[in-house]
């Protein structure tokens, strides 16, 4: 067996979705061994892809709390000039369409997270056959 390192190491570059034959390279491992440990550690891998995609979304876009509070502020203003809106540059079904546009943001901006957990950790009070995930 190859020692702990190794094996996180694995991880680690498997969440960040290098292929078996990169992995086969780099960690000098045969592929059947790399192809069982992904089995044995699909839970940390799968977490830890989703950490890192979550701070490569931080990296590249406003964090969700910031978007949100954009989107609701657009959406406020929306609202406010629909509460006041006559007729003007912009016709009432227009400012609707925006106004469902920005709410669509704010759901997809705040959609669901996954998280996973091996079926043996999961208490026994809150473990449930057909659900062995949870979104947050």
């Amino acid at each position: 067996m190859k020692d702990q390192e190794t094996v996180q190491k694995f991880i680690e570059l498997r969440a960040q979705g290098w292929t078996y034959a990169r992995l086969v390279t780099e960690l000098s491992v045969s592929k059947p061994t790399l192809i069982a440990w992904s089995r044995k550690y699909q839970y940390q891998i799968q977490n830890l892809k989703a950490i890192e995609l979550e701070a490569l979304r931080e990296k590249w876009l406003a964090s969700t709390t910031e978007r949100v509070n954009a989107l609701g502020e657009q959406l406020r203003q929306v609202e406010a000039e629909l509460a006041t809106r006559e007729m003007a540059p912009l016709s009432t079904p227009q400012l609707f369409a925006l106004a469902r546009s920005l709410r669509l943001q704010i759901e997809q901006a705040t959609g669901s997270v996954r998280f996973t957990s091996p079926v043996a950790e999961i208490p026994a009070e809150e473990y449930h056959e057909q659900v062995q995930d949870w979104q947050g």
